[in-house]
């Protein structure tokens, strides 16, 4: 392929050239960094990775190739793609694609060359922020007047454009967990009605593997059509955008709130949050990465996890505190701010004590990152045995 120019622009004027790779043309999308050492597959193919502009801070990207075993959802779904040094050519016996092949498949415009150590500075001090990437406007003024025209991530529903256009199953596989017994179609531990604001491939695996059956449904989801499944549980999956305009995800939550269990990641942790009354808010930078330390309050551990979101719960909203983390919300009993970021006290989590609903803003299936809180699909299939009365 042969070598040409890009420009990298941020809304505030600072500008980055570089090589273009991937896919030829023009991208908007909000900047971010994501400071994972390996995974960029994953990150790739992340649906809460939609419309924005993805740079890694690990130097070397694309050596070990692509393939279709490691894709989260079945595209690449970032808009823009910024490395330091792409790999010239993969090494690595799983690869069947390379990175760049793989970029202009998906008409995803790529940029390497660039300064990623001195980008992700200039994000930590002001934040994330609207960027365009193009290998065809490289006049600096010509380009800017086109990024402060792309629309900003605050007020965005990207839900919409991630999530499946069609209800599916997912039967699960292997050995429950912990129950013993074998997990087949014919007798699954549990069944439990997913909801797909974007949700990853791997968290589909993580719950089959426990032994549930999944029913995926679109985010448009009613709590009307939840309840016509007759599931065990209600799962809230990841996704990108603004939470405050997922009104109908919200909307759902709320209704099913005290007549089903739920468990919510991510995207789905702040929808639980704002079901409770709570306000949501953009973050500076927002949290991308597989090195995040957060504080499980229960028992004083320190785990550390994946994660990948630029909003967050704003835990004084939920309602009167009752102690430091905990507080009485209007309409669904008290309700504990469970895990804590330790690098910012961001809301990483929330329990109900009087209903049977927890979510975690980081993502246990890690994918790429650590597995510390993988346990958190167990724990929401035995909330759903003890449901039933199957465990003491």
């Amino acid at each position: 392929m042969k070598p040409r120019d890009a420009l990298l622009l941020l809304e505030d004027g600072t500008t980055f050239r570089g090589r273009g790779f991937g896919a030829t043309g023009t991208v908007f999308g909000e900047a971010v960094f994501n400071t994972g050492m390996a995974g960029y597959q994953e990150v790739l193919s992340d649906p809460s990775y939609h419309r924005q502009v993805v740079t890694m801070t690990a130097p070397h990207v694309g050596n070990y190739g692509m393939n279709p075993h490691d894709m989260e959802s079945d595209r690449i779904q970032v808009a823009g793609f910024v490395v330091k040094e792409a790999a010239r050519r993969p090494s690595s016996w799983r690869s069947e694609q390379d990175l760049a092949s793989a970029l202009e498949a998906a008409e995803v415009v790529g940029i390497d060359r660039v300064d990623t150590r001195r980008l992700t500075r200039h994000l930590r001090d002001r934040g994330a922020m609207r960027a365009g990437i193009s290998t065809e406007i490289l006049d600096v003024d010509a380009l800017l007047e086109q990024v402060l025209a792309s629309p900003p991530m605050e007020g965005a529903e990207l839900a919409s454009a991630v999530t499946t256009p069609r209800p599916y199953v997912l039967e699960p596989a292997g050995q429950a967990a912990s129950s013993g017994r074998p997990a087949s179609s014919a007798t699954p531990r549990a069944r439990i009605v997913a909801i797909d604001f974007g949700m990853k491939r791997s968290i589909g695996r993580c719950l089959t593997e426990a032994g549930a059956q999944v029913h995926v449904l679109p985010a448009s989801a009613t709590p009307d059509q939840v309840r016509a499944l007759e599931p065990d549980g209600l799962f809230l999956s990841n996704g990108p955008g603004d939470p405050a305009m997922v009104r109908q995800g919200t909307a759902t939550t709320a209704a099913l709130l005290g007549e089903v269990p739920v468990f919510g990641i991510c995207l789905g942790s702040q929808l639980l949050g704002r079901a409770f009354g709570a306000e949501t808010y953009k973050l500076a930078f927002g949290h991308h990465g597989v090195n995040q330390p957060v504080l499980r309050r229960a028992d004083r551990s320190v785990e550390i996890t994946s994660h990948n979101h630029g909003f967050a719960v704003r835990a004084s909203t939920l309602g009167e505190p009752t102690d430091t983390h905990t507080f009485r919300t209007a309409d669904h009993g008290t309700v504990e701010v469970s895990h804590v970021n330790l690098n910012d006290d961001v809301v990483e989590g929330l329990t109900a004590h009087d209903l049977r609903a927890f979510s975690v803003q980081y993502h246990p299936e890690a994918a790429p990152g650590p597995s510390d809180a993988r346990y958190l699909f167990e724990r929401f299939l035995s909330m759903l045995d003890r449901e039933r009365g199957e465990v003491a």
